[in-house]
């Protein structure tokens, strides 16, 4: 899979957005980007096992991320979460949709999994940017 230039350019941003929210994130954007980045890596080896078939494994774990980004939905006083839930459920439901319609090309469903994955990596972005500016402004960095 990393054998292509925009599947490494996208790694590189996919560690990047990580990373940054590890460093500069609270609780809740530390436990979103963890665990896209361990989702992405088993979707990694799901994919490469999918021979033409539709993607059950990464139904599976698109469903799970979801429901961990509904439950920081909840628990969290940030608006980033609702917004990637809501990104996660097009994802989610782009699966069901494949899974109904069979005439549909399996590329339509790679390109919309990918949009929504650097959707939800821009709300993650956003929202450590925006938890770093308020930890700046209360001088508690």
């Amino acid at each position: 899979m990393f054998n292509m230039l925009y599947a490494q350019i996208g790694a590189v941003i996919v560690i990047a957005v990580c990373m940054f929210a590890f460093l500069k994130g609270d609780d809740s954007e530390r436990i979103g980007a963890g665990t896209y980045l361990l989702l992405w890596f088993a979707t990694v080896l799901v994919q490469s096992n999918v021979d033409g078939e539709r993607p059950f494994g990464m139904l599976v774990l698109d469903i799970g991320y979801l429901a961990i980004l509904c439950g920081l939905s909840w628990k969290s006083r940030r608006t980033w979460p609702v917004w990637a839930a809501g990104l996660q459920l097009l994802a989610v439901f782009s699966h069901i949709l494949m899974m109904v319609d069979v005439r549909l090309p399996i590329a339509s469903l790679y390109t919309v999994l990918n949009l929504t994955g650097y959707g939800v990596l821009a709300c993650i972005a956003v929202g450590t940017f925006w938890a770093w500016q308020e930890r700046r402004a209360a001088n508690l960095e």
